[in-house]
């Protein structure tokens, strides 16, 4: 059987757009309230019941989230253009090496606002 689990992490950030129309607001420093949603797909284990512990995904990925939380994103050499993508992108190439059954990545900017990055 396989499964998906989703793990969600939160962090506060700034950042600006700087390669968007002169007129447009985001060129302009502001800050999100981030939703990060880490999903791994896998195997469930027969003998304990799951694909991975959930507390292994949470070890793995919170200490990349410090590193971004209450930050200026855009101070971050691969996020000087910080968008929702930029930023999924970033956090996919940092998690993939350790977590072999990432399989998204999800940026929520805002409630009804998001984008998801599968790697490619």
């Amino acid at each position: 059987m396989e499964a998906e689990l989703i793990r969600t992490f939160r962090f506060d950030a700034a950042h600006r757009l700087p390669k968007a129309p002169q007129d447009h607001k985001c060129k302009q420093l502001h800050g999100h309230s981030y939703r990060l949603d880490v999903h791994v797909v896998g195997q469930v284990d027969p003998d304990v019941g799951w694909v991975m512990d959930l507390g292994e995904i949470k070890s793995i990925v919170e200490p990349l989230v410090a590193t971004l939380d209450h930050r200026c994103l855009n101070d971050i050499p691969e996020l000087s253009n910080s968008t929702a993508e930029n930023i999924a992108k970033y956090i996919w190439d940092c998690l993939k090496p350790l977590l072999p059954g990432l399989s998204a990545v999800a940026v929520w900017e805002a409630e009804n606002s998001r984008c998801v990055y599968r790697g490619n």
